[in-house]
C-alpha cells in the first residue's frame, strides 16, 4: 500500500513564528535599550520615541487605507520596531515635528512606495535617518551628554576623534570616555548609542529565539575591528583603537538590530556573512576617512543595494539537497 505526500508550495515553515511574533519581540528586545536611554537622557527620550513611534503607525495606516486601499497591518508590529529604530538612531534634544517627517520618509518612502513589508530593498528607520542627516543637519548633531552631566550638549566619542587628525589622540585622552561607560552607556550621542550592554542583552534575546543569525554581528563588529585595528597599529597616535570604534557610535545596535533585518538583508548563511563583512569594512572607511563620524547608517544603506546581487551569486541549499546528495 503505496502512501502519497502532498506538499503545499515554498517556504515550508516548521516553526510557529510570523511576522507579528517576530516583530513584537524584536520590540521585546529593544525595552533594555528604550530603558537606558530614558535613565541616560531623561523623560524626554520617552516623547522622541513615542513620536517616532506615532509618526511610523500613523503613516503607514493613512498609506494603506487611503492610498493603497488595503487592509490595515499596523497590528503586524514592523511599524512600531521602524519608529522605535528609528528613534535610537537620532539625538534627544531633536525638535519633535523633525522626528515626525523622520517617521513619515522612514514609512512613506522607506517602505510603502515598494509594496510594503517584505518588499522594502532598504532598511525604513535608516533611510528616515539618512533624510533626517541630510536635511536637518544641525539639529541631528546636537548631542546631549548624560544627565550626569547636567544634561549639556557636548560631542560624542567619535566626535571628538574626528579632529584627531589635526591635534592627535594623545591629546583627547582626556577627554574621550572610558570603555566602561561606553559599554554600560554614560555617554552622549543618539538615544540608541549609549548603553552596549543593553542592546547586547535584547540581541541575546533575540538569538535564542532564532530570529537573527549570530553571525550577523559577530563579522559586522569583527570586520570594523579589523579596518580600524589595521590603521591603529599602523599610526596609534592618529586613530582610535578597534574597541573604541566597536563601542562608539552606532555599531552595536547596527550590527545588532538592523544589519539582522530580515528583508534587507541576504537569504543564505554565507551571504549574510558576506554582507556583514561589507557593511563593517564600509562603517569603518566612512569613520576613517569619510565626513561624517559615524558610518553604519551608510555602510549598512549600501550593503542593502548589494543584497541582490550577492543573493543572486550565493544562494541557500536547496531543500533537501544534501539528503539527495547523500544518496546518490
Amino acid at each position: 500500500m503505496s502512501t502519497t505526500l502532498t506538499a503545499g508550495l515554498s517556504p515550508h515553515i516548521k516553526r510557529r513564528d510570523s511576522v507579528p511574533r517576530v516583530m513584537w519581540a524584536v520590540s521585546i528586545a529593544l525595552i533594555p535599550v528604550l530603558v537606558a536611554s530614558v535613565t541616560v537622557f531623561g523623560p524626554r527620550a520617552l516623547l522622541v520615541l513615542a513620536v517616532a513611534v506615532f509618526s511610523c503607525v500613523f503613516t503607514e495606516t493613512f498609506v494603506q487605507a487611503f492610498l493603497l486601499k488595503k487592509p490595515v497591518t499596523i497590528s503586524d508590529g514592523s511599524a512600531v520596531v521602524t519608529g522605535l529604530l528609528l528613534a535610537f538612531n537620532i539625538p534627544v534634544s531633536i525638535p519633535l515635528w523633525m522626528v515626525a517627517v523622520g517617521g513619515f520618509v522612514a514609512i512613506g518612502i522607506g517602505k510603502m512606495a515598494f509594496g510594503g513589508i517584505g518588499n522594502n530593498p532598504f532598511n525604513p528607520a535608516l533611510v528616515g535617518r539618512a533624510f533626517m542627516t541630510t536635511s536637518f543637519a544641525a539639529p541631528m548633531t546636537n548631542w546631549r551628554l548624560p544627565l550626569v552631566f547636567d544634561g549639556s550638549t557636548g560631542a560624542t566619542p567619535l566626535g571628538l576623534i574626528a579632529n584627531s587628525a589635526e591635534t592627535g589622540m594623545s591629546a583627547l585622552q582626556s577627554d574621550l570616555p572610558g570603555y566602561f561607560n561606553m559599554f554600560i552607556g554614560n555617554i552622549g550621542g543618539s538615544l540608541g548609542e549609549t548603553s552596549a550592554l543593553a542592546i547586547m542583552i535584547g540581541g541575546v534575546f533575540l538569538i535564542a529565539r532564532g530570529l537573527i543569525d549570530w553571525r550577523t554581528p559577530l563579522f559586522f563588529l569583527g570586520s570594523l575591528a579589523a579596518i580600524t585595528g589595521i590603521f591603529w597599529v599602523i599610526a596609534p597616535g592618529s586613530y582610535a583603537d578597534p574597541l573604541f570604534h566597536v563601542l562608539a557610535g552606532g555599531a552595536m545596535i547596527g550590527a545588532w538590530y538592523m544589519a539582522t533585518d530580515m528583508t534587507t538583508s541576504p537569504m543564505s548563511r554565507n551571504g549574510r556573512i558576506v554582507f556583514a563583512v561589507g557593511a563593517g569594512l564600509l562603517t569603518g572607511i566612512i569613520r576613517l576617512f569619510g565626513a561624517f563620524p559615524g558610518g553604519v547608517s551608510y555602510g549598512i544603506l549600501i550593503m542593502n543595494a548589494l543584497v541582490p546581487a550577492i543573493d543572486s551569486h550565493i544562494r541557500p541549499k536547496r531543500f533537501a539537497q544534501g539528503a539527495l546528495h547523500e544518496k546518490t
